[in-house]
């Protein structure tokens, strides 16, 4: 049974920075790709960062360019999203998401290309 599990998280100030963590079981993901997103309250999910677990391609969403950085432990099965310089409009519930599937650069700031998702996490920052 796949399963995706998420860490981290939590109340910080602005300029603070936080990390999460996404860890996968149950599945390959060697040659798909793994991506985070984000919703507040009201609002449609929002794109934050994706990358290619098999190419290491990375992107990221302009609003944290620059600030954010995703990174991967293959041995772990596991992504990260350092979060630095964090700003109160970063506060929303973030979500990781996997995909064992082989998908075009494009696809991965799609929620619907991801398979399997995360339980979600709280990020709440305080000016």
């Amino acid at each position: 049974q796949v399963q995706v599990v998420q860490s981290g998280g939590g109340l910080v100030q602005a300029g603070d920075s936080l990390t999460l963590s996404c860890a996968t079981s149950g599945g390959t993901f060697s040659g798909g790709a793994m991506g985070w997103f984000r919703q507040t309250p009201g609002k449609e999910r929002e794109f934050v960062a994706a990358l290619s677990w098999s190419t290491g391609y990375l992107m990221y969403a302009d609003s944290v360019k620059g600030r954010f950085t995703i990174a991967r432990d293959n041995a772990k099965k596991t992504a990260y999203l350092q979060m630095n310089s964090l700003i109160s409009e970063d506060t929303a519930v973030y979500y990781c998401a996997a995909d064992p599937g082989l998908h075009p650069s494009w696809a991965l700031r799609d929620g619907s290309t991801y398979s399997y998702w995360g339980q979600g996490t709280q990020v709440t920052v305080s000016s």
